[in-house]
């Protein structure tokens, strides 16, 4: 069986070391040493100022937006996982979704200005498969309007956008470390700020409010264990290991499938990337339905990442985003993970080659 993804796990001795550590010293959670490690590593990797360990890629989207005191409407994508969405409405305020541009499945920052009004207090974009929003532009319409930028980097660990890590970016950035993703901690995610004012309050939503028996303000419990910062600390230092190799296995499918009616989203600014899915639009839903289909014969399980468009969810305020709805219907995420096998990606493309031809 090839599922769309295969968790990459460091050699069992690696870690052991750490669990030997953890069972000697007992402290298990609650701002450990590993934990700490992994924050300041992760920092220095990053290039960011502050940057806090936490449960999830959700909980720290909501803290974004409880930390950056937003109310009323939020300018966000139709084109991300329902995480994003989720997270303006678990905060109370109102999502106002923006078409995505084809080329990238990013969000289309010549049409953001359009949707803003008096009550809108942000921007929270998505940099979708790993590719980047057009930060840019969206910094200068933030500056005009006076605007919070948020960027939900779930996909965008290891990116770099003009030799700068692409999670920099934004007033605030989050990022999943998810067992799915590039780098993980089996459960994870982190959030990242260069302000001091927002980081304070970030450090103490992440603990309930309080530093010992001080509090300061409401808070929540996302804080993250020792057991998962060890598997981080395994895992950073093959970043670049990783990206090399979803790198090659990229220019695998692009060699297999070349000449098919497909497309690949992609970036034309100026990136490296992370490769952290590889994502293919058919020319009709009915196309990838048949590759699924397909695929599902032979033990390949694709995955329909993006689907549906966010804007068609039965709990949010309609708008038409025809783009989004469009490729939403014709995307498909295929197997890409560590240690696929040549054989395996020319097994897949030899099947999508098959019901394409």
């Amino acid at each position: 069986m090839i599922n769309v993804t295969q968790t990459y796990l460091p050699p069992l001795e690696q870690y052991e070391k750490y669990l030997k550590e953890l069972w000697e010293n007992r402290w298990v959670t609650n701002n450990g040493k590993f934990v700490q490690q992994l924050e300041a590593d992760i920092k220095k990797y990053l290039g960011v100022k502050h940057f806090f360990f936490c449960t999830n890629g959700t909980v720290v989207l909501q803290m974004a937006i409880k930390a950056l005191q937003l109310k009323g409407k939020i300018i966000t994508t139709p084109f991300s996982y329902v995480a994003t969405v989720n997270s303006i409405l678990w905060e109370e305020c109102e999502p106002v979704f923006v078409d995505v541009k084809a080329s990238d499945c990013c969000i289309n920052d010549a049409l953001i200005e359009q949707q803003i009004t008096p009550d809108t207090s942000a921007i929270l974009a998505t940099h979708v498969y790993g590719n980047p929003c057009n930060v840019e532009a969206i910094k200068k319409i933030a500056d005009k309007y006076n605007l919070k930028v948020i960027y939900d980097g779930a996909h965008a660990f290891g990116t770099t956008l003009n030799g700068k890590q692409l999670l920099s970016y934004g007033d605030v950035s989050t990022c999943s470390f998810h067992a799915t993703k590039l780098f993980h901690t089996i459960e994870g995610g982190g959030i990242m700020t260069n302000d001091d004012v927002v980081a304070r309050q970030l450090y103490l939503f992440r603990q309930f409010g309080h530093v010992y028996d001080e509090y300061f303000s409401v808070g929540i419990n996302a804080k993250n264990s020792e057991f998962h910062a060890a598997m981080g600390l395994c895992l950073l230092p093959e970043v670049e290991k990783f990206i090399e190799k979803r790198k090659l296995v990229a220019d695998w499918y692009a060699e297999e499938l070349k000449g098919l009616n497909i497309q690949i989203p992609h970036s034309s600014l100026n990136i490296r990337y992370n490769h952290a899915y590889h994502p293919v639009i058919f020319e009709s839903e009915k196309k990838l339905l048949a590759v699924m289909e397909g695929l599902k014969t032979e033990n390949i399980f694709a995955r329909r990442y993006f689907y549906p468009s966010l804007n068609s969810l039965p709990f949010v305020k309609k708008i038409s985003c025809p783009v989004s709805e469009d490729i939403s219907s014709r995307v498909l995420s295929l197997p890409l993970f560590y240690e696929i096998t040549r054989e395996e990606v020319e097994l897949i493309s030899s099947v999508i080659k098959k019901i394409l031809n």
